[in-house]
């Protein structure tokens, strides 16, 4: 049997880093899933939406939420949110197609 999928959302938010700016912090936790095998993505303006297996994602989140401290942040925020259903395959793309086929002109 294929392994379930979860789609999730994950923001790492750095404090105390003498900057307004966390473009640098967000830069390297994206360097982190780009070395996974495991877990596709896609970059938001406001966090990244994630796919892959529940253990991959909770791992990754560790791994990202670690960046900011070592790159000298004093605290971190991490928000992560996951959507798992065993129902039915979960997959980014399906979740924004289900809403294209009831609101077509809803551009994503």
């Amino acid at each position: 049997m294929k392994e379930r999928k979860v789609v999730a959302e994950i923001s790492v938010v750095p404090l105390g880093t003498g900057s307004a700016s966390v473009s640098d912090y967000v830069a390297a936790c994206i360097d982190v899933l780009e070395k996974s095998e495991h877990v596709t993505y896609q970059l938001t303006p406001m966090g990244t939406i994630l796919e892959g297996p529940l253990d991959k994602i909770l791992k990754i989140t560790q791994e990202m939420h670690a960046v900011p401290f070592q790159r000298g942040a004093t605290r971190v925020i991490t928000t992560l949110k996951i959507d798992d259903r065993c129902d039915k395959v979960l997959t980014m793309k399906g979740k924004l197609e289900a809403v294209r086929s009831r609101r077509p002109e809803v551009k994503t």
